[in-house]
Formats: structure tokens, C-alpha cells, sequence
């Protein structure tokens, strides 16, 4: 495999990594999430040569579509926790000092 294709596989597990998510399906967002890590691991594996512009266009595409499925995640979370938050009506505490004991 050519680190082109390499990158295009990537890329593939990416697209179905965010139809996964923005369809709720658990089953799916794992196998392309495997996937996607897989490839990752063979692409790096071929990290030999500098990248050529057409394969700097595609990792920089890989990169927007992760970024894009980093922040739908973090959009996710923060709406479950918002829900959370509603339904028991506690707000948990990201920080809180605690106090040295003498």
C-alpha cells in the first residue's frame, strides 16, 4: 500500500467515523474507529519520505475531518452533561480545592 492510499484509507475511516456519529450508531463508530486507528498505524509505519504537496492535501483533509469529529464529540458530551445536570439538578464540580490537613 502507498502511503497515497494509506492516506485516502484514513481519510475513508474518518467519513465513516462521522456518519457514526451524527447517527447515533455504537457498532459502527467502532469498527471505523478501529479502522481508522489501524491505518493510522500503517501509515506512520511508511513515514519515510516528506510528503509530496498532493499527500500534504491529504493529511491536511485527514486533519479537518478529525477536528470535525473531535468537536461533534465534545458537542455530544457537553449536551449529555447539560441533560444530566437537568434531570438531577447538580452541577459537579470540574475543580475543587481541597484544604491541607495540619
Amino acid at each position: 500500500m502507498t502511503r497515497m492510499d494509506a492516506l485516502k484509507a484514513v481519510i475513508a475511516s474518518l467519513e465513516a467515523e462521522l456518519t457514526a456519529l451524527k447517527s447515533f450508531d455504537i457498532d459502527a463508530l467502532a469498527v471505523a474507529t478501529s479502522e481508522k486507528e489501524g491505518r493510522i498505524g500503517a501509515l506512520a509505519a511508511r513515514n519515510d519520505n516528506p510528503l509530496s504537496a498532493e499527500e500534504r492535501a491529504l493529511a491536511e483533509q485527514a486533519a479537518r475531518l478529525n477536528e470535525t469529529a473531535r468537536v461533534y464529540v465534545n458537542l455530544m458530551s457537553a449536551n449529555v452533561k447539560q441533560r444530566l445536570e437537568t434531570l438531577t439538578g447538580v452541577k459537579p464540580v470540574a475543580y475543587a480545592p481541597t484544604r491541607a490537613v495540619a
